[in-house]
C-alpha cells in the first residue's frame, strides 16, 4: 500500500552544503521532518556537485518520512558558468553582457534534458538559447543541425 503524501517541497540548495539554517530548516521543520537526517542524506548524495546550486523536490509523507529527487542546476546558472559571468544583464534587450556558443548551449541542453519539458535536443537547445537571450547573452556561431 502506498504512503499518503502530506507535502511536496521545492528548494534550491548548494550541493554538499545543506544545513539546518534557512531555507532548509524552516521549510522541513514546519512539516515535521527530521532536518539533520535530510541534510546528511542530501550532502552524501551531492558530494560530487559541491557548491553548485541544485533544485531538490522533497516529498513528505504522513508518517513524517521523506523522499527527495535532486535535479540538474538551473539553466541560468549553467549559462553564467559557461560565460564566466557573475550575473545577467539588467536590461537584456539593450545591454549585452557576454557570449555563449551553440556548442556550449548544446552541452547545457544535453545536461538539463531530463528536467526540461521537451522531447528533442533541438527544442531543448532553443529553450536554453531563449534563456541566454533573456539574460543579455549573445548566442554566437551557427546552430548545429540535430534532430
Amino acid at each position: 500500500m502506498a504512503k499518503e503524501i502530506s507535502a511536496l517541497l521545492k528548494l534550491q540548495v548548494r550541493g554538499g552544503a545543506a544545513n539546518p539554517s534557512p531555507p532548509v530548516g524552516p521549510a522541513l521543520g514546519s512539516k515535521g521532518v527530521n532536518i539533520m537526517e535530510f541534510c546528511k542524506q542530501f550532502n552524501a548524495r551531492t558530494q560530487d556537485k559541491a557548491g553548485k546550486l541544485l533544485p531538490v523536490v522533497i516529498t513528505v509523507y504522513a508518517d513524517k518520512s521523506f523522499n527527495f529527487i535532486i535535479k540538474q542546476p538551473p539553466v541560468a546558472v549553467q549559462l553564467l558558468e559557461s560565460a564566466k559571468l557573475k550575473s545577467g544583464s539588467g536590461v537584456p534587450n539593450l545591454e549585452k553582457v557576454g557570449k555563449v556558443t551553440w556548442v556550449q548551449i548544446q552541452a547545457i541542453a544535453e545536461n538539463k534534458m531530463s528536467d526540461l519539458n521537451c522531447f528533442t535536443i533541438s527544442s531543448a537547445m532553443e529553450m536554453v538559447a531563449g534563456t541566454a537571450r533573456s539574460m543579455g547573452l549573445t548566442v554566437s556561431g551557427s546552430k548545429p543541425s540535430n534532430n
